[in-house]
């Protein structure tokens, strides 16, 4: 690849990882109901099941899974029924306060955090859609491509652990705010509601 050509990948990538989607609703959720680092913990998540993806791309496959219809239709619904789960949990049971978490289980809720950043990421195959539809693109005739599409891969999670610290960071800053009772069980309503139209858009969408 030329310069030219890894600044216009780069600039692509930052452009699409800054595109709100699902991944930008878990990392503000978590940071303002958890703190910055359980939203970084949950972004951690994120960037690990992007380079999973990446690298199965990378592997080919993702072309197995896109020329596998029946395939792709499981890991959709599969993944439409966590968003869709995970949605109703937040809407039956908004939590009333971050200080309920008891005394001691940070560990605990840091690997939850980071567990649901990677499972809300490792199950939408949009986002094996989108290594599939862009690194391809940028891997010159003759270069080795599965080598270069896990630079690019890794150059995208990179990418996208910066900007979603920095969007953990600044929803930290008002963190106090955003823990007040009445505000969290709004935040945990709000972000039900929105991953289960996530869940509801990824089952019907192609």
């Amino acid at each position: 690849m030329t310069i030219q050509a890894w600044f216009l990948y780069l600039a692509t990538a930052t452009l699409l990882t800054m595109t709100p989607g699902l991944d930008t609703v878990m990392v503000l959720r978590t940071s303002g109901a958890e703190g910055f680092r359980n939203g970084a913990l949950a972004a951690l998540g994120i960037g690990c099941g992007c380079l999973c993806w990446g690298s199965a791309t990378a592997l080919g496959l993702g072309a197995l899974l896109a020329a596998s219809p029946a395939a792709f239709m499981a890991l959709k619904l599969f993944g439409a029924a966590y968003l869709a789960w995970l949605g109703v949990n937040f809407l039956m049971h908004p939590r009333g306060s971050v200080e309920a978490i008891p005394a001691g289980a940070e560990d605990a809720s840091g690997a939850r955090a980071f567990r649901r950043g990677f499972s809300t990421n490792i199950l939408n195959p949009k986002v094996g859609i989108f290594y599939l539809t862009l690194l391809p693109q940028f891997v010159p005739h003759g270069a080795v491509s599965a080598w270069l599409s896990l630079q690019l891969a890794g150059a995208h999670v990179a990418i996208a652990l910066c900007w979603f610290i920095i969007l953990a960071g600044l929803a930290g800053t008002v963190g106090p705010y955003l823990r007040r009772p009445q505000i969290v069980r709004w935040v945990d309503r709000a972000t039900g509601g929105v991953f289960v139209g996530f869940g509801i858009q990824l089952t019907l969408g192609r």
